[in-house]
């Protein structure tokens, strides 16, 4: 029999028993959809899903198949809590693949890079705590900053990525405040969800900042492979050498999200604090997947996978950026990310995505809100699109049918504030391409157009704005 549904009564049964930081979470704008967008009639431009279905089945049969031949006793036990050996190996050789070096015991393999956002802040924060992030930043982080109850300053995000002069400024006000914030978050290449790239000069005094300031940086870089033009940018790492930056790298986009590997290069009394949270969390990763990696290394094609992906993954961006010039009114604005997953629209301010949302899945297709990438507020008129899980033909599609939708606002925006020049505007569709890229960045390698972001509404949400 199904179980009945929760009543007021069955609520306030156990509403004295939740913890008070339960008050603060909030929802993964991700997560919420996921049964909806699972649906085969809904095109899904919400998650930042690889696409594994590119993914040879014969590679993961052999890879399987040697496992259970040589190591099956081993990959169904306990591991260590820091991660194999063998795990680690594969990891030195990724990172090495972007010019860093590292040693394998400064690493905890964790379960997923997801993880190791929880583990850093559970490590690091205390309720009330600063934790300096992008605006917009990482969706998924921002469940996790409030699970701990942190206090989340936004800086500003332009076509060269964080605004650093702006950070220097927030962090001379926090110092005049005798606050000192706990860490910068930052997701420096192809940001999720901006699609943005930091310039190399701001990585640089980004850098010199922690240094100067004894100031941790957690560098979120899963998408750093992930390229279609221009030249690789050094990490954060690769210039600080580990002294204050924490590393966050995961399997999940060059591999595959459904093995759960990620891991952390980090500071060993920073390390070893991690290495207990982790004891606490799940014991350890996943033998199995740690020894799936390793297999999968072994047959030597993980470059020449990446290079597929990012081949794939190129066509599918230009798709959705064609489609987004033909489909979107001429008020919308949106960045032409040089690699990653993502693109950030920013629509005209009358337009609430997340009340889009709900007419959009009626037309069965789906994106993510930009409210759900801020902490204060901001984002209501901007969304989050993933070009990386569909072919070309729904990625077009998809767009036309969000386009539609965005359309039908403009044109009621017209009609009821009787400014006919919306409407107008609309009709006058299609454009031939986006407006020009502005920025150095953009210039350099077409990572993306600035996209002013929406200011913060008078007295929303615990974060601020800067």
């Amino acid at each position: 029999m199904a179980r009945p549904r929760s009543t007021t009564r069955d609520l306030e049964r156990y509403a004295g028993l939740f913890a008070s930081r339960t008050r603060v979470m909030k929802s993964s704008a991700m997560r919420d959809m996921m049964a909806i967008t699972a649906r085969p009639e809904v095109i899904s431009l919400a998650g930042g899903l690889p696409d594994t279905s590119s993914f040879p089945p014969e590679t993961f049969a052999a890879m399987a198949e040697r496992i259970a031949h040589h190591s099956c006793a081993r990959a169904l036990q306990y591991g260590p809590t820091e991660g194999l050996d063998e795990a680690k190996e594969c990891i030195v050789e990724v990172m090495a693949a972007e010019d860093m070096k590292v040693d394998p015991d400064d690493l905890i393999v964790t379960t997923g890079g997801q993880q190791v956002i929880d583990l850093v802040t559970k490590t690091l924060i205390d309720p009330g705590d600063v934790i300096i992030a992008e605006g917009p930043t990482y969706p998924g982080a921002v469940p996790t900053f409030s699970s701990y109850e942190a206090d989340v300053v936004h800086i500003d995000t332009d076509s060269d990525g964080m605004r650093i002069e702006r950070l220097e400024e927030v962090l001379d006000r926090l110092a005049r405040e005798g606050r000192r914030p706990k860490f910068v978050y930052t997701v420096p290449s192809f940001q999720n969800p901006a699609g943005v790239t930091m310039s190399v000069p701001r990585r640089q005094r980004l850098v010199e900042i922690a240094h100067e300031r004894e100031l941790l940086i957690l560098e979120d870089n899963p998408y750093g492979m992930l390229r279609y033009e221009g030249s690789p940018r050094p990490t954060l790492r690769s210039l600080d050498g580990g002294v204050y930056v924490m590393y966050l790298g995961t399997f999940s986009k060059i591999l595959s999200p459904g093995i759960r590997l990620g891991w952390v290069a980090a500071p060993p009394p920073v390390l070893e604090k991690i290495n207990l949270g982790k004891q606490a969390a799940d014991l350890c990763t996943s033998t199995l997947t740690q020894l799936l990696v390793r297999a999968y290394f072994d047959e030597g094609i993980w470059r020449d996978y990446i290079e597929s992906l990012n081949e794939i993954y190129r066509a599918r961006r230009d798709a959705m950026l064609d489609a987004l010039a033909e489909f979107f009114p001429r008020q919308a604005e949106w960045t032409r990310p040089g690699g990653g997953l993502f693109i950030w629209v920013t629509l005209p301010d009358f337009i609430d995505t997340t009340d889009l949302l709900a007419r959009a899945l009626r037309e069965n297709v789906a994106f993510v809100p930009g409210e759900g990438a801020y902490l204060d507020g901001r984002g209501r008129n901007s969304m989050r699109l993933n070009f990386s899980a569909s072919d070309e033909d729904t990625i077009r599609e998809g767009v036309r049918r969000i386009g539609e939708v965005v359309a039908e606002q403009v044109a009621l925006y017209g009609t009821l504030t009787g400014d006919d020049r919306a409407a107008a505007a609309e009709r006058a569709r299609p454009r031939a391409t986006p407006p020009e890229s502005s920025g150095d960045a953009a210039e350099e390698e077409g990572t993306a157009r600035v996209v002013p972001m929406p200011r913060r509404r008078t007295g929303e949400g615990r974060a601020h704005t800067s």
